[in-house]
């Protein structure tokens, strides 16, 4: 999977839209777009991090609670 993918599939798990995840996270908006459009990329250690403080924090949100 690409890392813009892999960002945005995080991002969209916490059902936080992108303005929120960054003030949640503190990453400038301009940066996150930059990732989620592939025009940069962060370390993949950054984005190991911010996966492993999504889970650990429980800020993953069911399938079916964004369904409904």
């Amino acid at each position: 999977m690409e890392f813009k993918d892999r960002i945005v599939e995080l991002r969209e798990s916490t059902g936080m839209t992108r303005k929120e995840f960054c003030e949640y996270f503190q990453i400038p908006y301009r940066t996150m777009t930059e990732w989620e459009r592939d025009n940069r990329h962060a370390p993949d250690y950054v984005l190991r991090l911010l996966e492993y403080y999504v889970r650990m924090e429980g800020l993953m949100k069911n399938k079916q609670d964004s369904e409904n």
